[in-house]
This record gives structure tokens, sequence and C-alpha cells, in this order.
């Protein structure tokens, strides 16, 4: 701006002269413009300048938070020791920019769902059951899945998630997980997810741990849960 300034005080000493009063009065006019215009550019170029930097820095942010979230996932896989499938396994997080809700205060609610994925690969890698699947030429899709907030997530609070096997029949095992703040150990969201296993029976499956030997009983939420999808099953059914 003081560059600004001092360039329109040279004006008048351009616009000076042996010319009549309307010309020196319009290229006193054109000059001014030209300087202003010239500084507009100069600011916008330097403001779009700035706005890609942003961009680029958010961009590197959630680049490096999936590169930490894909190293803790391998370093699990090397370095953690093996759990038995009826153990609770644990992932840590922190709610960063990138997780936050368009008011920029707490975690947004989708980001929840991505969350549970990555903790289920983890419960998978620990446990070492994908690799059975894969081994009987089988994968493992989500068949359903219900999450209950209970109170958000703040943006720069830690968290971790804890996963554990609850039930599971010929196809599908059935996962709860919850959302624990380590500041407070509240639980701020539980969810229930439904992993249904392919081209391999569960049953026999879980019979390779020793500890899965006996199914526990189904528990009361999940049966109501598992009552509701097939309803909604039935309902699609007659609509066709």
């Amino acid at each position: 701006m003081a560059d600004l300034s001092f360039q329109l005080r040279q004006v008048p000493k351009i616009a000076s002269g042996r010319l009549p009063t309307v010309d020196r009065r319009r290229l006193f006019v054109a000059c001014a413009e030209s300087i202003v215009n010239r500084n507009l550019n100069r600011y916008r170029r330097c403001t779009y300048a700035t706005e890609v930097n942003i961009v680029e820095l958010l961009y590197c942010c959630k680049s490096i938070q999936r590169i930490v979230e894909s190293s803790c996932l391998l370093g699990g896989r090397l370095f953690q020791r093996k759990r038995k499938v009826t153990d609770t396994t644990t992932i840590y997080g922190l709610c960063t920019s990138q997780d936050v809700d368009i008011f920029l205060r707490h975690m947004n609610n989708a980001r929840y769902l991505r969350e549970l994925d990555f903790a289920r690969f983890h419960f998978y890698s620990l446990t070492n059951l994908y690799e059975l699947v894969r081994q009987r030429g089988g994968g493992a899709v989500q068949g359903a899945s219900s999450v209950r907030y209970r109170r958000t997530i703040p943006i720069f609070h830690p968290y971790k998630i804890e996963t554990k096997l609850v039930w599971w029949d010929d196809k599908a095992i059935y996962l709860e997980q919850q959302f624990v703040t380590l500041a407070d150990g509240f639980v701020r969201a539980v969810a229930m997810s439904k992993q249904c296993l392919t081209n391999c029976n569960v049953n026999d499956l879980l019979k390779t741990y020793p500890e899965a030997a006996q199914r526990p009983e189904m528990p009361a939420e999940l049966k109501l849960w598992l009552e509701a999808i097939e309803i909604s099953s039935q309902k699609l059914r007659k609509d066709k």
C-alpha cells in the first residue's frame, strides 16, 4: 500500500507540462488507473498464490494422515502381538481439521464410518482372520452397519476405537465398535457391523480358533437389529 501511495503521488508530476488543462486531467486519470490496475493485478496474483499454498498444505495434511494410518496398520501387522479372535483390539486417532464438519467444531458423522473401516482392517490383521478367509478363496464385505452417536468428538481431541467380535453365524461375523475419548473415557459413539465373509462357512472358519469353540449368546440389541434388517428385507422383496 505504501508503494501504491508513492506511485500515485508521482502522477501530478507526470501529468504536468505544457498541455491543455483537459488533456492534463485525462493524462492524470489514465496514469492513476494504470498504477491502480497494476497493483491490483499484483495483489490478485499474491492472493491466488496464497490460496494455492493453503490448498496444497491441506492436501499434504490429508496425505500425511493417510500415510500415518497406513503405517499404523502395517506396523500393527509386523510389530504388535497377535490377538485372539475374541479379544478387543484398539487403535488411536485424533480429530483433525480434515475430519470436522462445516462448522469446524467436531467430527463429521460420515468420518466415523471411515475410521470404523480402518479399525476393522486392524482387527482382521491382528487376529489373522482375513488371512484365513483369503486362504479359502473368500473375502469380506460390509453387509450392514448401525451407528449410534452419543456425544460429539471435538476438534483436536484424541480418541480410541475398540473393536470386538460379539457373535457370528454361518455367513457373517458381527462386530461392536466404540469411539472413546481419551480425556474422559466417555463412549462417544457405538457401532454394530455385519461383515459378510464370502465363499466360506464362518462357523467352520472360527472353529480353527480354540477360544471360539463355543459361540457366545447373541446380545439383545443385536437380535433386535437383525430382526429390523429382516423386516426391511421382506418389505423390499414384496416391492419387486
